[in-house]
C-alpha cells in the first residue's frame, strides 16, 4: 500500500535516482558549450535551491516566474525550484508585456528568475523583481558548495527527499503552471500536478521506448506544455540525455548540434520542420532515430520531404494543455513498446496513449456519437489539468463531467484512431450552416501550392456578417493568380457557394502571425482581417455568392 505523497513523491526519486546513475556521464548540454553531468545538473539545481531561499524568495511565495530559453541554466533553474516545492511558471517571451504582466498577476509572482543577457534581449517592463543568475554566482559559500555535494552524490535518496520535504508531495499537488498560447484568446493558466506531469512521463514512455543512449534534441520552450513535459521533465526523469538551443528556427544551429551530440529524438511542430528542411544538411541529422511532430497538422509532402532528405518519417501526435499534454500519438517503428506497423496511419494523430480515453459528441446537442461520425472530441485521462489557475467558471466551461472539451473537431473510427479536422473556432456559421475553414484552405492550397518551405500560403478566419452570421476572409501571401481565379477554382473543385469567399474577402500580408511554439497565431490572423476591413471602410458584406459575383 502506498503511503500518503508516494504517488508526488515518485517523480522526484526517479530524477534524483537518474541523476545519480548518469552522475559522470552527461546529462544536459546546449549550444553555448555548457554541459553537465548527472551529479553536477543535481548539486547544481541544490545550490541553487540554497541561494534562492536565503537570498529572494520568500517562504510564503508559491509561483516563481522563469524568463528562460530551452537551456543548461533553464534546466538547473527549474529544478531548483521544483526541488524547493515552488510552482514553477515559465513565462512566455512572446507575449506582449501587457499579457506577460497580466499572466504575472493571476499567478501572484514577486520574482521572475531569468539571465541578464536574455532581459536585453526581450526588454519587458514586468511588474515583478527580476533575478538574474548571473549575480547569484559568487553567493555561494564553502558551506553551500559541500552540502549541495553532499546531498547529490551521498545523502541516500529517501532521506534526501525527507530533508528537503518532498516525502509530503502528493500526486494533486500543482508542479508548475502553463499559460495558453493566447491564439485564440485571453492566457489562461493550466494547473497541472505531480500525478499529472508524471502520468505523461509514462505515456511517453510508451510512444518512445527511451535507450540511455538517446539523446533529445531540446527545441521546444518550456513554456509550451511539450517542451515542458518532454523536453524538461521527461529528460529529467528518465536514463538519456538532452542537447537544448534557445531558438527553435535557427535551422542552422540546431543542425550543428544535432550533429555535434548526436541526437536521436527530435520533437518538434511542422513549421520548425519546414525550416530544418531548408536550413540543415542530411549529415546534421544522420543520427536522428524518431522524429515527433505535434501542435498542427502534419502534412504529408512535408513528411515525404524530410525523409527524403534525412532518412527518418516525422510521426505525429495529438496534445493539449489541459491533458499535460500528450493525448495521442502514431508510434515509431522499432522505438515503442507495441507494435507501430499496426497502430501506424498517416493523416491521423493515432491512438490515444495508455489511461486516456475520448468521446465524440454533437456539435450542437452534445449527443455522444459512434465511430466515424464527425464530431466534438472530448478526453479525459489521468493527465487531465486540476483546473486554470483562479478561474473556476472558464475550468468549469472546459471540463464537463470529468471529460475535457478539446474545441476540436474530430472522427474516429472503430479502432479508436482519431482523425482531426479542425478546431471548433475555426468553422464559420454561414446561414445556419457551419463551414470549415480547413476544407477551403486545403482547396486553396491545391490551387496556389505552398511555399518554398512547405509552409502555407493562405489562411482562412471569419469574421461576423450584420445578415448572415459570418463571413469568410482568406489571408494570403503574394499570389500569381487573382481573387476572382480563385474563386473559379473553388467552384470547380465541386465546393458549395456557401465555402466560396467573396471577391473582396482576400487580403494579402507579408507573412502570418505565429507564437513561439510554431503555430499560427489565429487570434492575430483574425485581428489582421478585422483591421484590413476596417481600412477599407466598407461594411462587412454577405459571403458565399456565386463566382464573379460582388
Amino acid at each position: 500500500m502506498k503511503r500518503p505523497g508516494d504517488q508526488g513523491t515518485a517523480l522526484f526519486r526517479s530524477v534524483v535516482e537518474t541523476c545519480r546513475r548518469r552522475r559522470r556521464t552527461g546529462k544536459i548540454a546546449d549550444s553555448t558549450g555548457a554541459e553537465l553531468s548527472g551529479g553536477m545538473l543535481l548539486a547544481r539545481a541544490l545550490g541553487l535551491r540554497r541561494l534562492l531561499r536565503r537570498h529572494y524568495l520568500r517562504a510564503d511565495e508559491q509561483h516563481v516566474g522563469i524568463l528562460l530559453p530551452p537551456s543548461v541554466g533553464a534546466v538547473v533553474t527549474n529544478l531548483a525550484l521544483a526541488l524547493d516545492r515552488r510552482v514553477t511558471v515559465n513565462l512566455n517571451y512572446t507575449l506582449t508585456t501587457e499579457l506577460l504582466n497580466a499572466c504575472l498577476a493571476r499567478a501572484g509572482i514577486r520574482h521572475v528568475l531569468t539571465s541578464r543577457r536574455f532581459a536585453e534581449r526581450f526588454p519587458f517592463d514586468l511588474e515583478a523583481e527580476l533575478v538574474y543568475l548571473e549575480d547569484l554566482r559568487d553567493k555561494p559559500t564553502r558551506i553551500d558548495k559541500i552540502i549541495a555535494a553532499l546531498q547529490a552524490y551521498l545523502v541516500p535518496v529517501n532521506l534526501l527527499l525527507r530533508l528537503l520535504g518532498l516525502h509530503r508531495v502528493a500526486a494533486d499537488d500543482v508542479l508548475t503552471v502553463i499559460f495558453t498560447s493566447g491564439t485564440t484568446g485571453r492566457p489562461k493558466g493550466v494547473m497541472l500536478t505531480f500525478g499529472n506531469i508524471t502520468a505523461n512521463i509514462e505515456a511517453v514512455d510508451y510512444v518512445i521506448d527511451w535507450r540511455p543512449t538517446d539523446v533529445l534534441i531540446g527545441i521546444l520552450p518550456f513554456f509550451h506544455s511539450f517542451g515542458s513535459t518532454i523536453t524538461l521533465w521527461s529528460v529529467l526523469a528518465r536514463d538519456v540525455k538532452a542537447a537544448y538551443h534557445v531558438n527553435p528556427l535557427e535551422g542552422q544551429a540546431v543542425g550543428t548540434l544535432c550533429r555535434e551530440h548526436k541526437g536521436t529524438i527530435l520533437t518538434a511542430t511542422p513549421m520548425f520542420l519546414r525550416t530544418y528542411l531548408r536550413r540543415c544538411q542530411p549529415e546534421d541529422f544522420a543520427s536522428l532515430e524518431v522524429v515527433a511532430a505535434g501542435g498542427e497538422k502534419l502534412p504529408r509532402e512535408l513528411s515525404d520531404a524530410f525523409e527524403q532528405r534525412f532518412g527518418v518519417r516525422p510521426i505525429e501526435g495529438y496534445g493539449t494543455t489541459e491533458m499535460a499534454p500528450l493525448v495521442a500519438a502514431n508510434l515509431p517503428i522499432g522505438r515503442s513498446r507495441d507494435d507501430a506497423t499496426t497502430w501506424r496511419k498517416e493523416g491521423t494523430v493515432g491512438r490515444p496513449v495508455p489511461g486516456v480515453r475520448t468521446r465524440v459528441v454533437d456539435l450542437d446537442t452534445g449527443v455522444e456519437l459512434g465511430p466515424g461520425e464527425r464530431g466534438l472530441l472530448l478526453v479525459t485521462g489521468p493527465g487531465l489539468m486540476a483546473g486554470y489557475l483562479g478561474q473556476p467558471e472558464a475550468t468549469a466551461e472546459a471540463i464537463r463531467d470529468g471529460w475535457y472539451v478539446t474545441g476540436d473537431v474530430a472522427v474516429v473510427d472503430e479502432n479508436g484512431v482519431i482523425e482531426i479536422v479542425d478546431r471548433q473556432s475555426r468553422f464559420a456559421k454561414i446561414g445556419g450552416e457551419m463551414v470549415p475553414h480547413a476544407a477551403i484552405e486545403e482547396a486553396l492550397t491545391a490551387l496556389v501550392g505552398t511555399d518554398e518551405e512547405g509552409g502555407p500560403k493562405v489562411v482562412v478566419t471569419s469574421l461576423p456578417d450584420p445578415t448572415r452570421g459570418e463571413r469568410l476572409v482568406v489571408l494570403h501571401t503574394r499570389l500569381d493568380v487573382t481573387p476572382d481565379e480563385l474563386r473559379r477554382g473553388l467552384d470547380t473543385a465541386g465546393l458549395p457557394n456557401l465555402f466560396i469567399p467573396s471577391r473582396d474577402s482576400f487580403i494579402q500580408a507579408d507573412e502570418f502571425p505565429a507564437i513561439g511554439a510554431g503555430k499560427l497565431d489565429l487570434k492575430r490572423v483574425r485581428q489582421i482581417a478585422l483591421d484590413a476591413m476596417a481600412a477599407r471602410g466598407s461594411a462587412v458584406p454577405a459571403t458565399g455568392e456565386a463566382p464573379g459575383g460582388e
